[in-house]
C-alpha cells in the first residue's frame, strides 16, 4: 500500500531517503526546504539544497518557507491532505498545528541511539564522546526536542578511527533504508512506536569554533576522537607561528613528552600518549599528507606546539 507524503529535508543526508520513498512507489505531493542560499562563486548566486535539486529531478512541488508558525502556512501544508510527513534533517521548527495535521503523524529520521544525543549534531557528538556505536532511528515527532518514541531503529558500529564524515555516510544509506522499512510497516498499521527512556538523556549541541581547537593537554585517545569527530568539517586545528593547520586524520600512536611537543614521525605528544597525524591542510591550502606538509614546514623535534 503506497501512502501520500509531504518530505521535508535540506542537505544531502537527505536526498536517499527522498529517492528510496519515491522508488518504492509512495507519492510524495510535496517537499519542504530551506531556501535558497547564496553560494557557488563567491557567493554571488543563490544555491538550492541538495533536496530541492532532488525534488525537481522529479518533478515534486518545492516550498521554502521561512517559517511554518503562520496559520497561512499551517492551513497550505494541511491542504495537501498527506497521510503522513517525512522529516530528515529539515532545519526548522514543526509547531503543534502542523505534526497534528497528518493523521498517521510526522515521522523523523534521527542519526542517534536516542535518547542519548539529541538535538543538532548527534554524529560529531557520538564521535568525540569515545562512543563505541550508535543509531539512525525513526521516531515520531511531538513538540519537544527529539523526544517522541520509537518506531524502528538500526543500530551502528563506530570503528576506532572512522570519522564524521564515513558515519554521516554510513547513516545516510542506513537511514533511507530504515524509513522505507518503517513506511511499509506504517502502511500495514503495524509500526508500533515505544516511548524514549528518560534515562542517559544527552543533548547534542550545535558544534562551536572554539570546541575546534586541538587541546594537546588532553589524553591522546580524547584528542583522537576529538579529529575524527570533526572531520573532515569543520575541522580540529592547532596553530603555530601564525599558521592554522587543520588535522583531517590522524592515529593514536606511542611516545611521551610535554603536552604538544613533536616528537618526530610526524607524532604530537598529548599529556597521555601520542596522536600521529596521517592528513592535514593548512589555512588557504588543500589537503595534503602530514608527511608532505612536515617536508615544507618542518617542525623540529622538540618543538611545542602553539608556544
Amino acid at each position: 500500500m503506497s501512502l501520500r507524503l509531504i518530505f521535508m529535508g535540506t542537505p544531502a543526508f537527505a536526498v536517499p531517503t527522498l529517492t528510496e520513498i519515491i522508488g518504492q512507489g509512495h507519492e510524495v505531493v510535496a517537499v519542504y526546504t530551506r531556501a535558497p542560499a547564496p553560494g557557488g562563486r563567491r557567493g554571488l548566486e543563490l544555491v538550492k539544497s541538495p533536496v530541492h535539486q532532488a525534488a525537481e529531478r522529479f518533478s515534486i512541488p518545492v516550498l521554502t518557507p521561512k517559517s511554518l508558525r503562520s496559520a497561512e502556512a499551517q492551513a497550505e501544508f494541511a491542504g495537501f491532505g498527506a497521510d503522513a510527513a517525512i522529516v530528515v534533517a529539515y532545519g526548522l521548527i514543526l509547531p503543534v498545528p502542523v505534526l497534528g495535521s497528518v493523521p498517521l503523524g510526522c515521522l523523523n529520521l534521527h542519526g542517534s541511539a536516542l535518547p542519548r544525543w539529541r538535538g543538532a549534531a548527534p554524529i560529531q557528538r557520538a564521535i568525540m564522546a569515545g562512543d563505541k556505536e550508535t543509531a539512525v532511528m525513526v521516531m515520531r515527532m511531538e513538540e519537544g526536542l527529539d523526544t517522541g518514541p520509537i518506531g524502528m531503529a538500526e543500530r551502528i558500529v563506530i570503528g576506532p578511527d572512522m570519522n564524521a564524515g564515513q558515519l554521516h555516510d554510513r547513516m545516510m544509506m542506513v537511514g533511507a533504508d530504515l524509513m522505507v522499512r518503517a513506511l511499509a510497516a506504517l502502511a500495514r498499521g503495524s509500526l508500533n512506536f515505544i516511548p524514549q527512556s528518560t534515562d542517559g538523556v544527552t543533548y547534542a549541541a550545535k558544534i562551536m569554533k572554539e570546541e575546534c581547537r586541538i587541546d594537546f593537554s588532553k589524553p591522546a585517545q580524547a584528542v583522537h576522537d576529538q579529529i575524527r569527530g570533526l572531520a573532515p568539517a569543520p575541522g580540529a586545528f592547532f596553530e603555530h607561528e601564525g599558521r592554522r593547520i587543520k588535522v583531517l586524520r590522524a592515529v593514536l600512536a606511542e611516545g611521551t613528552g610535554a603536552a604538544g611537543t613533536v616528537l618526530g614521525e610526524n607524532r604530537i605528544a598529548c599529556v597521555e600518549g601520542a596522536i600521529r597525524l596521517i592528513e592535514v591542510q593548512p589555512a588557504g591550502k588543500a589537503a595534503m599528507s602530514a608527511a608532505d606538509f612536515w617536508r615544507g614546514h618542518p617542525l623540529p623535534t622538540g618543538t611545542r606546539i602553539g608556544q
